[in-house]
């Protein structure tokens, strides 16, 4: 029997892949939580064998449950789920220690492998970002951009930064800073120039991509 955890911040995602799940006798739900802080207080109580953690929750993010169970030294093997194929948070995913990356696009189909694949001592990678793997393997890990890193940002723009990737306006992120939206503006023209970003919408799509390091 595989006893598993699920931690997804969407109920209906989540008992999707509950469903599934529970279709294989050999597998074992022993709690499903909707946040980051449950999730860990969850596979401390529980001690399950995997837990499928959403990379974007709230609270804790997946990655931040993952740097708590490794302080913690839990023992537990983590699949993360991610909206995002975005290679830099793959590879901060493995270098945590995680065994699974499965993107929610496809993880209604992927989630019973990844599971006994990961429960077998492997890793499962979703075969669309199989390249990021074999990149990996061969050390060529990606940079931001050319010309610089999110190290490279003050505080201030990734504050900005993180307010751009809930999709906010750069008026809507004057109010809640009360600057200016001239300010924010520049602050917007700056981040693009560090991070060698360049074309419409590329700083919301790199924001959203990058949510979870912000």
């Amino acid at each position: 029997m595989i006893t598993l955890i699920i931690a997804d911040d969407h109920p209906v995602f989540r008992r999707g892949l509950i469903q599934v799940l529970e279709s294989d006798p050999a597998l074992r739900i022993s709690a499903e939580v909707g946040n980051g802080e449950e999730a860990l207080a969850a596979i401390e109580r529980h001690q399950p064998d995997i837990a499928v953690l959403d990379i974007d929750m709230p609270k804790m993010n997946g990655l931040e449950v993952m740097k708590a169970l490794k302080k913690r030294q839990l023992s537990v093997s983590v699949i993360v789920l991610t909206m995002y194929d975005e290679e830099r948070m793959f590879n901060k995913a493995l270098d945590l220690g995680v065994m699974g990356y499965v993107l929610k696009e496809s993880a209604v189909s992927d989630i019973l492998q990844s599971v006994k694949t990961v429960a077998s001592g492997k890793h499962f990678i979703s075969p669309s970002i199989s390249d990021f793997l074999v990149r990996r393997s061969r050390g060529q890990v990606p940079n931001v951009g050319v010309h610089g890193t999110l190290s490279d940002l003050t505080p201030s723009e990734r504050r900005i930064l993180r307010l751009i990737s809930e999709n906010k306006t750069s008026k809507e992120i004057a109010e809640e800073l009360s600057i200016s939206i001239h300010t924010v503006e520049n602050h917007r023209a700056h981040i693009c120039d560090k991070l060698n970003i360049t074309g419409n919408n590329a700083l919301l799509r790199f924001a959203l991509e990058h949510k979870s390091l912000l």
